[in-house]
């Protein structure tokens, strides 16, 4: 299946603490045409999500300083970033962290390692499900 569609004009924003992953996930996406943003600092994530007004965030939960949980629940309380979907990213268990995850407000999951395959698949079901166009 072919992910080279406008939906991929939309603006991506990824925070990890570490930064070859941010690295490789900013690199394969720009190849396929998104607009890509990181921060490896969880303590400025918050703000440069505000001015960079993605479209979607990829988050990990598990970063030194504030966690993905905290960073997702600040951006849902406000009504500007409440509808950007939040896909966390984490190594942690699956069944342990689920439902955590989706009571702070993300709306879907990938457990590490993943392929940037199944991320980018990922990315493009949850931006498709906005309803919004690229």
């Amino acid at each position: 299946m072919s992910y080279k569609t406008s939906i991929n004009t939309a603006k991506v924003f990824v925070v990890d603490d570490e930064p070859e992953i941010t690295e490789i996930i900013e690199t394969y996406l720009t190849e396929f045409g998104f607009q890509v943003q990181v921060e490896n600092n969880s303590t400025d994530a918050v703000t440069r999500i505000r001015q960079y007004n993605p479209d979607i965030i990829l988050l990990d939960i598990m970063m030194p300083g504030i966690d993905g949980y905290d960073i997702c629940a600040q951006l849902k309380k406000d009504d500007l970033f409440s509808t950007i979907p939040i896909v966390f990213l984490t190594g942690k268990d699956r069944d342990d962290d689920m439902g955590r995850s989706f009571k702070s407000g993300a709306d879907m999951f990938i457990k590490k390692p993943f392929s940037c395959e199944r991320l980018l698949e990922i990315i493009n079901i949850v931006l498709m499900s906005t309803g919004k166009s690229f």
